[in-house]
């Protein structure tokens, strides 16, 4: 990993820098909702999972999932965090025809989970060394989700469903310690990498179960230094939240838009307005949704209807006794274990089921060459199909042996490329390939020298040649490998041609 550097956007009138704070909305891994029984199954008809609390129907009081809060707890804890064994719901005033209450149920105050911190790794998207740099965790509360306001089933009416009416939410509140566009997908990335390895969020982000806002402000260079210094936000620029962000690539392409609409305000001698902006991924652009509300604009004060929730200390010391391996510590292990590269084990690790996957195809045989195979070849070719793991048409186990053949020299790793497109296809293990098209190495030295004599003996103007620059031995390589079939040894081939050509 190398060291981070600034990401530097070119003004008219000189340099500018991003400054960033997420806020992610992950939907509670829970079969009730937060103050109700009411079902939060996916799908199912509109206003179909509705309880009387979810629709305010008078003299209806919430009353606390249990497991909810735990699930709170488990987060906090998966994140590093302190955990407040004192917190209290408050009413955040505003109104919506999707909020039947007029009011939501969250936490400002006193949240459940308080400061925390998390490593992310960045590959940037435009090339460069990958790196990672330390995210701090502001808080994380629970509230409950609103409805959905559907505006396309009529141009004439507005509908509401209220299916998510009361879903329970834990919005995950950064730090303004994120720079770039790819920062800011890497730390989306890991959170949602994190609550899935915890089992507290399925990371969804199509159904929109885990969905970002990011604050976006410009600002000079050094100025994000003094206000690391002295706290004090006057240093930054005037931010504006983009809503709703869920694709990572959208998340990118939104910042990338707003960096450069901010900088062109700014130095044509406007002022950047502070707003909620949505992104438009057809014109690749974000538009004006309303101005940004402040803390006091929302009125906050605690809910009558609900008491302080006091935790035991012992229950948060049973939750993390409970907690799975997650992605750091996975990451550290496939490092020390398997001796993988940071970047590698990173990668292997991000998810339980790639890591799971890895580690099936790694056990008892080569963990590098299983690595190289799984992380370039394997998901290589996923990705350029757009195919998830869950739908490989290798499995780990026909992968691992596949890598076996090559760690056995019964085929090379050229031949190994050949035998894998065909697992593609559908012909069988890798085995049962290679018996069947002949594709097995060569590793008769005698055979080999033979074939290299005879091309020694063809070539004596390539042989001077070799002998003034021996790099230029790779050309009896490829005849030799080319006269073989693509089979013989290729660590036989260069020995063999070394101690002939006196090199």
């Amino acid at each position: 990993m190398s060291a981070r550097t600034p990401y530097v956007i070119k003004g008219e009138t000189g340099d500018w820098e991003l400054v960033m704070g997420l806020e992610v909305h992950a939907q509670v891994s829970s079969n009730a909702k937060l103050f109700s029984g009411a079902a939060t199954a996916f799908g199912a008809d509109p206003n179909c999972n509705v309880s009387l609390v979810d629709a305010a129907m008078p003299g209806m009081l919430p009353v606390i999932n249990k497991f909810c809060v735990e699930q709170a707890i488990r987060t906090g804890l998966g994140l590093k965090a302190q955990i407040n064994t004192y917190s209290r719901f408050d009413r955040k005033n505003y109104f919506y025809p999707d909020l039947p209450q007029g009011y939501q149920i969250s936490q400002f105050a006193h949240p459940i989970v308080g400061e925390g911190e998390i490593d992310v790794d960045v590959e940037p998207a435009h090339g460069g060394d990958a790196y990672s740099f330390p995210c701090r965790i502001e808080r994380l509360h629970l509230e409950q989700d609103a409805g959905k306001s559907i505006h396309d089933m009529d141009p004439n009416s507005t509908y509401v469903d209220l299916n998510r009416s009361g879903v329970a939410l834990m919005e995950i509140v950064s730090m303004p310690d994120v720079r770039s566009p790819a920062e800011a997908a890497a730390y989306v990335k890991k959170l949602r990498a994190i609550v899935i390895a915890l089992g507290t969020c399925d990371g969804d982000m199509e159904k929109g179960n885990l969905r970002a806002d990011v604050n976006v402000s410009v600002c000079r260079p050094g100025q994000y230094e003094k206000f690391r210094e002295t706290g004090d936000f006057n240093h930054l620029g005037t931010r504006c939240e983009l809503k709703n962000m869920n694709s990572f690539r959208f998340i990118q392409q939104a910042i990338e838009y707003e960096a450069r609409r901010q900088i062109e305000i700014l130095e044509d001698g406007g002022k950047i307005d502070q707003e909620t902006r949505l992104f438009d991924p057809v014109k690749v652009e974000t538009r004006s949704m309303r101005s940004k509300e402040d803390a006091h604009d929302y009125r906050y004060f605690p809910d009558p209807d609900l008491l302080p929730l006091e935790v035991e200390q012992a229950w948060i010391e049973e939750i993390r006794a409970s907690l799975p391996e997650l992605p750091d510590e996975k990451r550290a292990r496939f490092e020390a274990d398997y001796s993988l590269s940071r970047y590698d084990a990173g990668v292997l690790s991000a998810d339980a089921e790639k890591a799971d996957f890895f580690e099936e195809v790694a056990k008892g045989r080569d963990p590098k060459l299983a690595a190289n195979w799984v992380t370039q070849e394997l998901f290589g070719y996923l990705n350029k199909q757009d195919i998830d793991l869950a739908d490989s048409p290798v499995s780990a186990a026909s992968l691992g042996g596949l890598i076996e053949l090559i760690a056995n020299d019964t085929i090379s790793g050229k031949i190994a490329k050949d035998v894998f497109a065909r697992m593609i296809e559908g012909e069988g293990e890798a085995a049962e390939i290679v018996e069947k098209h002949g594709l097995k190495q060569v590793t008769d030295t005698g055979a080999i020298e033979a074939v290299v004599d005879e091309i020694i003996a063809a070539n004596p103007e390539q042989v001077a040649q070799v002998k003034e620059k021996p790099k230029t031995m790779g050309w009896f390589v490829g005849q030799v490998m080319k006269a073989s079939g693509g089979k013989a040894n290729p660590k036989a081939v260069n020995d063999i041609l070394k101690a002939k050509l006196g090199l």
